[in-house]
């Protein structure tokens, strides 16, 4: 129902020239997802708000951030509550029906994280055995599509929490946030063996095409550099 909503709605995305008008561009995301957002007391930092930071100053607008569940960011963008979605967002085949993405700057996986005593190896461990997702992710789709028993929680870090805590034997997420969030826990592993590849970008509004546009300019510029 949502999907053929959203496809079938208009567009509520805002153009260039109205960005520019506000002088501001609304930022919805999820600062669960380290070393791409996450928060330093009350400030959200990493490496999209330093995209977005530099992405801003050449637009001539400030970043506002709204702070939300990343299982609410895509809808949010979708009906024009929020300018842009920065989150972490992979790109996918269903998502893109609903979504307009920018340029994709960063291929990331899905990995596996088990306690450092699990006997889970690879993924052909995986079966029967109940795995931690955070909701809304692509790591959720992906895993309940392989009939795989899932525990979903709002948050990674209550993700890991479970693991930890023995409440599930495995949990799914990108490769470069488990890195950074089991970085000196020697309580955990991240297995050899990748779920998933897939590659990120920001997430906006069908309608904002000519602001997606002047984006990926810099986007390309950023990646030249």
């Amino acid at each position: 129902f949502v999907s053929v909503c959203f496809t079938g709605c208009g567009s509520s995305g805002k153009t260039l020239a109205e960005v520019k008008e506000a002088g501001k561009l609304v930022i919805a995301t999820s600062p669960d997802f380290p070393p791409f957002e996450n928060l330093e007391g009350e400030k959200i930092v990493g490496i999209e708000v330093d995209i977005m930071a530099i992405v801003c100053e050449k637009l001539g607008v400030e970043p506002v951030y709204e702070q939300i569940n990343f299982d609410a960011v895509l809808t949010g963008v979708q009906t024009g509550k929020y300018d842009c979605g920065m989150s972490g967002i992979s790109v996918t085949d269903k998502r893109k029906e609903n979504t307009l993405f920018t340029k994709e700057y960063c291929l990331a996986a899905q990995c596996i994280v088990v306690k450092a005593d699990s006997t889970i190896a690879s993924k052909a461990d995986l079966n029967g055995k109940t795995i931690a997702v955070q909701t809304g992710t692509t790591a959720a789709e992906f895993c309940s599509a392989e009939g795989y028993t899932l525990s979903q929680y709002e948050a990674n870090q209550d993700a890991k929490l479970a693991l930890t805590q023995g409440k599930v034997e495995a949990w799914v997420v990108d490769d470069l946030t488990a890195a950074e969030m089991c970085k000196g826990d020697d309580s955990v592993k991240i297995l050899d063996e990748n779920m998933t590849t897939e590659p990120y970008a920001f997430a906006f509004a069908f309608g904002s095409e000519d602001l997606v546009e002047e984006i990926n300019k810099i986007i390309d510029e950023l990646i030249a550099d």
